[in-house]
């Protein structure tokens, strides 16, 4: 039994991720942006059950990629479609995929709310290299799914809980949101060496980076709620960079 706890724990995450999709597809976005956060939750911690137990297996490898291409790459595209396809017709009142008149208009402008899913081929690509990047165990090389995932799912937080004129304006706009897709889909794939949450100890000074980026990730979240995520993202990747460049200057 002892071995089929992790594996339970990411099907946990596909359960999350098959909800968030039903949630998205209804347009939803908040509460599919709850069960991928929950579903990120359990992905974090069937890990963490696999390493605890000494459990580990190709199983678990194969079916914890399985389970983040549905919460971390499935749910993001259907968001951007749906962002997209709000951003073209003016807002949040109008449902697209309750919009008959909208589906049925195959001018050019129809789709482009489909370049949302690219994301998910981005992600798809990106978890089939990674199940075969051996590489790739106590760091990271691209963003992973998971970070991208929160980063597409902030936005619709931050129009619900941060309403600002400015703000919806830059997010509702549909040149700025393909623009962050394929930023998205290079950031996922791109050669960039990112750190991974990974404790093997609880020692500070093996972990500094690690404790500081939570830290400064949680301050951020209080004072400033859904808008710290994309900033966490941000502050990720550079200091990810700037680890690495001085590890390389220290050698």
């Amino acid at each position: 039994m002892r071995r089929h706890i992790p594996n339970f724990i990411t099907l946990l995450n596909v359960f999350c991720g098959c909800v968030a999709t039903v949630f998205a597809v209804l347009n939803q976005l908040e509460h599919a942006a709850l069960f991928v956060a929950l579903g990120i939750f359990f992905d974090f911690f069937d890990g963490l059950a696999a390493r605890v137990l000494d459990v580990k297996s190709e199983l678990g490898l194969q079916l914890d990629s399985l389970a983040d291409m549905i919460t971390s790459g499935l749910v993001p595209g259907i968001v951007m479609f749906q962002l997209i396809g709000l951003a073209q017709m003016g807002g949040w009142d109008n449902d697209i995929l309750n919009s008959m008149a909208y589906l049925g208009d195959f001018q050019l402008r129809s789709f482009w709310p489909f370049a949302g899913f690219i994301i998910t081929l981005a992600s798809a690509y990106r978890l089939a290299k990674f199940n075969l990047d051996e590489n790739q165990v106590s760091s990271f090389i691209g963003l992973p799914t998971p970070a991208n995932a929160l980063l597409i799912l902030s936005l619709p937080l931050i129009l619900f809980y941060h309403p600002s004129a400015i703000l919806s304006d830059i997010i509702l706009n549909q040149w700025f949101l393909i623009g962050l897709t394929l930023l998205s889909a290079f950031l996922l794939n791109c050669s960039l060496p990112l750190f991974a949450l990974k404790f093997k100890n609880w020692n500070f000074k093996d972990n500094a980076l690690r404790y500081i980026f939570l830290i400064i990730s949680l301050v951020l979240l209080i004072t400033i709620q859904f808008l710290a995520v994309p900033f966490i993202i941000l502050f990720y990747v550079l200091s990810s960079l700037v680890s690495k460049f001085s590890q390389k200057s220290r050698s």
